[in-house]
């Protein structure tokens, strides 16, 4: 006997007969059908155990996603789309990666950097020795490589450094102030030259000086008695016919008369300036820690001979005093210890520098008509602005502040004195301002001029300070970068003339240099001391452009004769392009200020630590 009831799972539920189960699994099945019956079923659950024929075929033609469902054949379809959606991705983007890329062109260099390309390179058409092999100067070779060797009362080498100017004269004393304005910029700037691939030229350049320099005195000892001042002579006499480098006309690979050797034993002025020089140096080969221990013990070394012996290195009617005659060397001794705190650290440096009676012999404290006027000569504007550097950037106090206070107030009025509204200096006509007050060669004056007033406004750029005061009226810094670029822009085209006092630079540049290696051909030819006068008298262009030299310039008419016999309009020295130099790499690369850090890489911290905390008290 059965009984049927209804299985609340949706079928029959059979009940058996008592003699087909045990006790044990009757009261077993009665406590799994109390479970069942008491549990509740969701929705899906239901809809699956009530499911007909029709539900089975709707499952085949729909797809449930959980939140929503969709035809099956809707979702294969978007599934399929969207699998080849991202194929094609792949493929285009692998396609992109194997096409090359084509950058956009960088824009092109403004005119202070092509200018300023060409001007290093006069460097390398300058040098004497064995020349390196990176030289790119073709028409140069080795030369005067018995320097020193050949002369009797010296007997040691002094081949290398640089030829002064169209001669082949090594004059120390405007080469070390070329090297110290050079290394001077190279501070300043050195991410501007590395941005336009010029750094490692620049720095050979400075190291090929800086070693020159080393081997013009003992520089291992710790005091000396004697410094080279000059290699060569320029001496020429009325009616002497004596070869040398100014009364012969040679390649300098081909001189074969006498070089002497001029040594001096007082000569404070020239010491001074190289020791300036090997300073300045000593801060650019900072990441050479062993060549900038070297520089700067030869530094140490000229300064305290310069400070023991004194006198001016032109003194005596000597070569010097015709072509570079230095008329003190107070500014020397201001500038020299200026560069040498920098270098060292040491204080009494600093507080050389900044002593009042040192000032005043310098001329600090009285005008004069070239005062302001930064040249191979006089330091002492260069040490104005140097000084007022680390007033706007370290502020030591006292016991310096009084005088670099001074300083920067004298630099700020020579900043006005450049400025055409206050007529300190003449001007041509076609605004180019006469800082030697109408004399031949102005141009190596006015690239000096044009890079301080970049430099200082630098400074002021650095310290956030927008400008400065000329008495009662302030002027800001955009004033005196106007200066310097009209000066410059000048020299590079814009005159009356549209001639580029920058040989190479633009169409219309001098082709009759007043130099001995441009204007004879490298043809195999030795030509001898008066051999190469017909290359000197000739009326056609050089043979050899040298690239990147300024010439000395116009006159005070804005006139100039490409004439290679009239040097004093087309001879280029290293003065001339060492300040170019440091006022075309200021002025390039707008937007990149001055390294500030940098120069004061050896300088310690202006105040002392605090002491440290007390211990921890202890009962």
């Amino acid at each position: 006997m059965s009984m049927y009831g209804r299985d609340p799972w949706g079928g029959p539920l059979e009940i058996c007969h008592p003699d087909s189960a045990t006790d044990d699994d009757r009261s077993r099945n009665l406590d799994i059908d109390r479970g069942a019956l008491s549990r509740t079923l969701d929705e899906t659950q239901q809809s699956w155990l009530l499911a007909g024929p029709g539900d089975q075929d709707r499952k085949k033609k729909y797809v449930d996603i959980g939140c929503l469902v969709v035809s099956r054949k809707l979702f294969v379809w978007t599934l399929g789309v969207l699998l080849a959606a991202a194929v094609f991705a792949g493929v285009v983007a692998g396609i992109a990666k194997a096409i090359p890329r084509r950058h956009r062109p960088p824009p092109p260099p403004d005119d202070y950097t092509v200018a300023l390309h060409k001007a290093l390179m006069f460097f390398n058409a300058q040098r004497s020795g064995k020349l390196p092999k990176h030289n790119n100067i073709p028409w140069r070779g080795n030369s005067c490589m018995k320097d020193g060797l050949s002369d009797p009362a010296v007997r040691r080498s002094l081949v290398g450094g640089y030829y002064d100017a169209g001669d082949a004269v090594k004059f120390n004393f405007p080469a070390a102030f070329s090297m110290t304005l050079l290394s001077w910029s190279v501070i300043e700037y050195s991410a501007k030259y590395d941005a336009v691939g010029e750094l490692g030229h620049v720095r050979d350049i400075i190291k090929w000086g800086s070693d020159y320099f080393l081997k013009t005195f003992n520089s291992t000892a710790d005091s000396i008695d004697r410094v080279i001042a000059q290699v060569g002579s320029a001496a020429t006499s009325p009616g002497s016919t004596q070869p040398n480098d100014h009364y012969c006309w040679m390649r300098p690979e081909d001189i074969d008369y006498p070089r002497p050797v001029v040594e001096c034993h007082a000569c404070s002025d020239l010491a001074a300036e190289m020791a300036a020089a090997l300073a300045a140096a000593s801060i650019v080969f900072k990441d050479n820690k062993a060549y900038s221990q070297k520089l700067v013990h030869g530094a140490t070394t000229l300064f305290q001979f310069a400070r023991e012996r004194r006198g001016r290195y032109s003194a005596g009617g000597s070569d010097a005093a015709r072509f570079y005659n230095s008329t003190s060397y107070w500014d020397e001794f201001v500038w020299g210890s200026s560069w040498l705190y920098l270098a060292t650290g040491n204080s009494s440096y600093l507080t050389l520098a900044t002593h009042p009676k040192l000032a005043k012999h310098a001329g600090a404290f009285w005008g004069g008509p070239d005062y302001g006027v930064f040249s191979w000569d006089n330091k002492l504007t260069g040490a104005q602005v140097l000084l007022s550097r680390l007033r706007l950037f370290l502020s030591p106090g006292y016991p310096y502040e009084e005088m670099l206070r001074t300083f920067h107030n004298q630099t700020s009025i020579i900043m006005c004195s450049y400025l055409p509204i206050f007529k300190s200096f003449n001007r041509t006509r076609g605004g180019l301002i006469q800082l030697n007050h109408g004399k031949p060669q102005p141009l190596q004056y006015v690239v000096n001029a044009a890079f301080l007033a970049s430099v200082f406004s630098d400074y002021l750029k650095a310290a956030d300070t927008p400008g400065w005061y000329c008495g009662p009226h302030f002027y800001s810094i955009e004033v005196l970068r106007s200066f310097a670029r009209t000066q410059i822009e000048y020299i590079l085209g814009k005159n009356p003339l549209k001639m580029s006092y920058v040989v190479g630079f633009g169409n219309h540049y001098p082709k009759h240099v007043h130099h001995r290696g441009a204007s004879i051909p490298k043809n195999g030819v030795h030509y001898g001391c008066k051999g190469g006068w017909k290359w000197r008298d000739t009326k056609k262009p050089n043979p050899n452009i040298i690239v990147g030299a300024m010439v000395a310039g116009p006159d005070r008419h804005d006139g100039f004769k490409d004439v290679r016999k009239n040097f004093n309009y087309t001879e280029a020295t290293l003065v001339g392009n060492a300040g170019l130099v440091a006022a075309l790499v200021a002025l390039s690369g707008e937007g990149h200020g001055v390294d500030k850090n940098t120069m004061f890489s050896a300088v310690p911290p202006m105040f002392p630590s605090p002491p440290p905390p007390p211990a921890p008290w202890k009962p």
